[in-house]
């Protein structure tokens, strides 16, 4: 949690007859504050646990003509994506994410390169509604032909809520320390002035893992794999104006 103070004495003063002529003529200036202002910045905070995850699994295929490579790819990544709807993964849960065909070279000194075969590369982005069943997805996903996986990234279903529920204590945070100040001043807080968020938030959403390329092979398929989600802290920080007297 950071604060921030700032303390602004703000005081009534005869205007002078040639001011007040100047004040005529000028634009209206914001009605003048009769107490002392007091900003605070207060970050409020809740940990939810994620309850969705989204992998990228794909086929990373290879032979010596682009037809066979894209031929042998499309058959074994359709192996997968029928291997993932029969774990009950919804088809709105799954998109396919990247899909390509590059040729392989072979490099020698004084020699342009020459082309030794192609590699076909297709993946789909599957997200997960039930962390606890994604180990035994992605062991599926292993035995149907899938041999890259990257992810697991960590979100929440309803990241505005979270985010709600740290404005809110963002809110009482700035409400206490404004207090604290007031009482420490000899004053009260008679009333809230602004309030405005500060900087833009990640709606909620925790960061990242470091997100590994794993190539699998059936002896690591033979372990079950567990996918754990842990905890995120959701923030929010707020800035408060109040007027203390």
């Amino acid at each position: 949690m950071r604060m921030g103070l700032v303390l602004v004495s703000m005081g009534l003063t005869a205007a002078t007859p040639m001011l007040a002529a100047a004040q005529t003529t000028a634009p209206a200036q914001a009605a003048s504050i009769d107490g002392t202002v007091l900003e605070v910045s207060a970050t409020g905070r809740v940990v939810r646990a994620p309850d969705v995850a989204t992998i990228r699994a794909g086929v990373v295929t290879q032979s010596a003509t682009a037809a066979a490579a894209l031929g042998d790819n499309a058959a074994r990544m359709a192996q997968v994506i029928a291997s993932l709807k029969a774990t009950g993964i919804a088809a709105r849960d799954l998109s396919t994410s990247n899909v390509s065909l590059q040729p392989q070279y072979r490099y020698a000194d004084n020699q342009p390169p020459v082309i030794t075969g192609y590699q076909a590369s297709n993946s789909v982005s599957v997200r997960f509604r039930d962390i606890a069943r994604s180990g035994a997805v992605l062991d599926a996903l292993v035995k149907s032909g899938a041999n890259q996986i990257d992810g697991p990234a960590m979100s929440l279903s309803q990241p505005d809520a979270a985010l709600d529920a740290a404005r809110s204590d963002a809110i009482k945070r700035a409400q206490a320390r404004a207090a604290l100040y007031a009482q420490a001043a000899g004053m009260r807080v008679d009333r809230v002035l602004s309030i405005s968020e500060a900087g833009e938030n990640d709606g909620g959403q925790p960061q990242p893992p470091f997100m590994a390329r794993m190539s699998m092979s059936k002896q690591m398929a033979d372990a079950s794999t567990q996918v754990l989600p842990g905890e995120t802290d959701v923030t929010a920080t707020v800035n408060v104006r109040f007027v203390l007297k």
